[in-house]
């Protein structure tokens, strides 16, 4: 079915979706608020056949590059020829009418080549409730902010209470109308399940009743203590303390065979967890014989297709993968992850094991949800899953046009998590996005460069400022203004602009003051391609609590103790001018291995120069690639450091580190 203009559309919307279509087709930006597997995406494909229609260019960005790069492959299929790839370390046909890329890409060019965007009609904001994310919400802030007047955006966010107030901000900064649509209806209803005392509970009532043996609190850990006194409990005609069964993961695995609920994503929050619960499931075989037939072939065939047929971590998956088995988690090769995933998708994968970057955003429903626990790790601490995390998880269950309902089974041990916070988790309201604005200081360079001493009066248009009281906007502004002070005090403005150094850190976002401190006084210019590389390994990484860095070959201690002498002085500077957080610190760990591969040592040999995980090392590298490219192309950069990098770059992205080649194999 085509309607007046000439593109495709479906035979049939939800009323939601009808309405976004008619916010669209009235040139109105649209802010769609709705519960995971909802059909968001479908709002999305109308918005960009318009585009396409007319001659114009979408942007669509996304939150990670896992996610942008399974867009890549969703809408180059949808699309043929007319879609890019734009995630800093992969660059594919990035002049096409529809370019995927990541929300930092989209920021970055706002300040860098905003003509670029002149043709461009519509910008799409996936899970724009990544907002409040403490580490990179600014970015998204800054994004919405920075965009030119006549672009339209499109965001799309999970279910949240003040997408209302998202949107009056969204109206005061732009200048045209923004629809707010949103819906709180999930096709697919969700059933809530527990697995409490060793047994599956149907619902609250009875988690209350048999799982917490009617009290709310039980005493924490396996312990008889609570707070430094014995509790007994009483029940009738028993007089034992209180101790709660064991929940095995097979008898909840042999619950789902016989309930047929399968397929399952099981979400455990750690990659060795997931591992170890995959490996301890190999006693199931959960394939029917022709399927396992497909399965052999299909995983013969993708490992083939990724050169995976040789890595032994692929070979050892296979065990699993016969059984409809599979963990997926960003520790693994990341050609590796997507065949798992293409086995997913393809129906033969029953029982995944994974951590909760599988639910965001990437289109992999199942029948059944489980949660091995309910708290996780928030950056900076370990919390109980906030209500928008559990239902952004949650909301795989069900897969639209196949389940009458989704299933989502929580594991709960009453010593460690309370009746209350399992009720909140489940029935309170999702907790609302605020503002994480914090620019950082390449951010505030761009800005002095186009608005000079005036750059204080765009704070007020942030979301921190509409969202803040007096006091929190005398904070904000504060904030900004301690990181100028330090920038003068550096040398990175001018009287009439900024200086070399001003100019050559607006490129290096995350990373400014060190490479800019080292750019200045011609370390880096004097670093050949592999000392280059290893600094900025360094600088990229972020070790696990407790995780020990080799010890340094001595014709590499020199760079580190260079870097650690810069950085004090950095640190210093930003201390006594009250900046928080400070510039991060450089970590060596995986300095032998960047060297050796860029000695041509083989990926499979990687794992004696460091401990990180296959699927870090990559992430690593890649990140190492992006930043050598911002290098070469910044301003100010001597021919050649330019060479150097570019040589650098082209040693380091080669076999399963080049990310193009990954997508160009699938």
């Amino acid at each position: 079915m085509t309607n007046g203009v000439g593109y495709n559309t479906p035979m049939e919307y939800d009323p939601f979706q009808k309405k976004s279509i008619e916010a669209i087709d009235l040139e109105k930006s649209v802010l769609v608020s709705a519960p995971t597997g909802s059909g968001k995406t479908a709002i999305a494909e109308y918005a960009i056949d318009k585009a396409l229609s007319r001659q114009e260019r979408v942007i669509y960005t996304a939150p990670i590059k896992a996610l942008s790069n399974q867009k890549y492959r969703d809408f180059s299929a949808r699309y043929p020829g007319q879609v890019g790839l734009l995630t800093g370390d992969v660059s594919l046909n990035p002049h096409a009418p529809v370019v995927i890329m990541t929300t930092e890409i989209y920021r970055n060019q706002l300040f860098e080549d905003p003509a670029r965007l002149k043709n461009t009609s519509w910008v799409i904001f996936d899970e724009v409730h990544y907002l409040d994310d403490i580490e990179r919400g600014t970015v998204w802030e800054e994004a919405i902010m920075f965009s030119p007047a006549h672009v339209r955006f499109l965001a799309l966010s999970a279910t949240a209470p003040n997408i209302e107030e998202l949107a009056q901000w969204i109206r005061g900064i732009l200048d045209h109308p923004i629809e707010v649509i949103i819906e709180t209806h999930r096709p697919v209803p969700l059933v809530h399940l527990f697995q409490c005392q060793g047994n599956v509970l149907a619902d609250m009532r009875l988690l209350k009743k048999d799982g917490y043996l009617d009290r709310e609190h039980w005493p924490s850990g396996d312990n008889r203590f609570h707070r430094g006194r014995r509790e007994r409990f009483s029940r009738q005609s028993y007089g034992r303390f209180l101790r709660a069964k064991p929940n095995r993961t097979d008898d909840l695995v042999r619950h789902l065979v016989a309930e047929k609920r399968l397929p399952c994503i099981y979400f455990a929050f750690g990659r060795k967890r997931a591992e170890e619960l995959a490996w301890e499931q190999e006693k199931f075989d959960l394939l029917a014989p022709e399927e396992k037939n497909q399965v052999a072939t299909l995983y013969t065939n993708l490992c083939r297709r990724f050169d995976l047929a040789h890595e032994s971590a692929a070979v050892e998956m296979k065990r699993l993968v016969l059984r409809g088995i599979a963990f997926h988690h960003a520790g693994m090769l990341p050609t590796l992850k997507e065949v798992i995933e293409q086995l997913f998708t393809s129906k033969l994968i029953k029982l995944i094991f994974t951590t909760e970057t599988f639910a965001l955003g990437i289109n992999m429903p199942a029948k059944t949800v489980v949660f091995d626990e309910l708290r996780k790790f928030y950056g900076t601490h370990f919390a109980f899953l906030r209500t928008r995390d559990y239902f952004q998880m949650a909301g795989r269950a069900g897969r639209r046009g196949m389940d009458k309902e989704g299933y989502v089974y929580c594991r709960v041990n009453p010593h460690q998590v309370s009746y209350p916070t399992v009720q909140r988790m489940i029935h309170g309201s999702p907790e609302p996005i605020e503002s994480q604005f914090n620019s950082c200081y390449a951010t505030l360079l761009n800005l002095y460069a186009q608005f000079g001493s005036k750059l204080m009066e765009i704070y007020p248009r942030s979301f921190h400022y509409f969202q803040s009281n007096k006091k929190g906007r005398e904070k904000g502004a504060w904030a900004i203004e301690k990181k100028l002070n330090l920038l003068k005090e550096l040398g990175y403005l001018g009287e009439q602009g900024l200086t070399a150094k001003g100019e050559f850190a607006s490129w290096m976002y995350g990373y400014e003051l060190l490479l800019s401190e080292m750019f200045e006084d011609r370390t880096l210019n004097s670093l050949n391609g592999t000392s280059l590389s290893v600094l900025l390994s360094a600088l990229v990484f972020e070790p696990r609590r407790n995780e020990l860095a080799k010890e340094l070959p001595s014709h590499l201690v020199w760079i580190e103790r260079k870097a650690s002498k810069t950085l004090r002085i950095i640190q210093a500077k930003e201390a006594g001018h009250k900046i928080y957080p400070p510039t991060k610190p450089a970590y060596f760990h995986l300095a032998r291995a960047m060297e050796a591969w860029i000695g041509g040592c083989a990926f499979g040999d990687l794992g004696r120069h460091t401990g990180a995980d296959e699927g870090e090392i990559i992430r690593y590298f890649r990140m190492v690639v992006q930043l050598l490219r911002q290098l070469k192309q910044a301003p100010q950069v001597p021919d050649r450091l330019r060479q150097t990098a570019a040589g650098a770059a082209q040693k380091i992205n080669r076999d399963l580190v080049d990310a193009e080649r990954q997508l160009r194999n699938r």
